[in-house]
């Protein structure tokens, strides 16, 4: 039978909102940053399939969410494409050579690399109950690609907007290429388990109308119409972090099945504009988790609130935090599912 996530994916309105978090699986749970100092680097553990299975699995130990995100990264698909990707110790991720010092072409693709991932997914789906879904994910086009254009997160995704102004057709030709790569390591995901993936857009709020037309909402649809093709029976969420007064046209356009909602905007609004019986899923601000306080079960209640004429999931407006309390977890939960 499937669990109340998958469910509500597909439409259904539990009498409890289902949660799982966004970055679950990391550096604020003392039982990883245990098994990182054991196994080292986080590129390590990514490809470390056993060690990646343990860490999507140790929130569902410990908190019991009805999701189990795969532990991984989105820069997994330009590392398989070829580019060099390493993630260093205060400065997050590096990828080289840069798009804007090479061409795709001088890359040698390495398929392999997405194996240990399915494996991950393998493994995970043997350990959870049936009662928890197991949620992979890809970067979205856009999101992806500015990270293999300027080599690292960047403030205002500057050198990728620039070139997509300056050369549409080379930025095209970068975010068909990286389709094509996410279509196929979705498709292995599922095969391995995953019952349900998500698209995370997290630079989709740098880009103005236009160019979210053209950058954000066309490679999500091709890779949603595309996985429906194949696993039309997988739910898709889309994440497009930022989009705002955007979000109805993301909703209406990709096709995905299910969206989610960043911390920035308003739940009742969301409501009123998204096509009806949509699911949804988000959005507290993973700050306020941090903060705890007298406002955290209080806003849990508002967006319960907001949707619930909605399936609704609940989850974060983003990641959760690092220094994000356990005991501020236990009181998110305890809100939602009242306990």
């Amino acid at each position: 039978m499937p669990g109340p996530l998958l469910d509500t994916l597909k439409g259904a309105k539990p009498d409890i909102a289902p949660v799982w978090l966004m970055r679950q699986a990391g550096r604020y749970l003392p039982e990883y940053r245990e098994l990182r100092a054991e196994k080292g680097g986080f590129l390590e553990l990514v490809y470390d399939s056993e060690a990646a299975a343990e860490i999507t699995v140790q929130p569902i130990r410990r908190f019991g969410f009805d999701g189990a995100i795969l532990f991984s990264d989105i820069l997994i698909v330009p590392h398989a494409m070829g580019q060099g990707l390493a993630f260093l110790a205060g400065e997050g991720p590096k990828l080289s050579p840069t798009l804007l010092e090479a061409e795709l072409n001088d890359f040698t693709a390495t398929p392999a690399r997405f194996d240990p991932i399915y494996e991950t997914v393998r493994l995970t789906r043997r350990q959870i109950g049936d009662a928890v879904t197991m949620l992979g994910f890809a970067g979205s086009p856009w999101t992806v690609a500015t990270y293999m254009i300027a080599g690292e997160g960047s403030k205002d995704q500057g050198p990728a907007r620039l070139l997509a102004y300056r050369d549409p057709a080379r930025m095209q030709a970068i975010l068909d290429a990286i389709i094509e790569v996410s279509v196929t390591y979705l498709r292995g995901q599922i095969d391995a388990g995953a019952e349900a993936v998500q698209l995370f857009d997290s630079w989709a709020g740098s880009l103005a109308p236009d160019e979210f037309e053209r950058w954000v909402i066309a490679p999500n649809a091709a890779i949603v119409a595309q996985i429906g093709q194949s696993h039309s029976d997988t739910p898709v969420i889309g994440f497009p972090k930022g989009a705002g007064a955007k979000l109805p046209a993301y909703a209406r356009e990709t096709g995905v099945d299910a969206i989610g909602l960043d911390e920035t905007l308003d739940p009742v609004w969301a409501h009123e504009v998204l096509p009806d019986g949509m699911p949804v899923q988000g959005n507290l601000d993973p700050l306020l988790v941090e903060a705890g306080g007298p406002m955290l079960p209080n806003r849990v209640r508002a967006i319960l609130d907001a949707f619930e004429d909605r399936p609704h999931i609940f989850n974060l407006g983003h990641g959760i935090g690092q220094f994000t309390p356990i005991e501020h977890v236990e009181r998110l939960l305890a809100a939602v599912r009242g306990g």
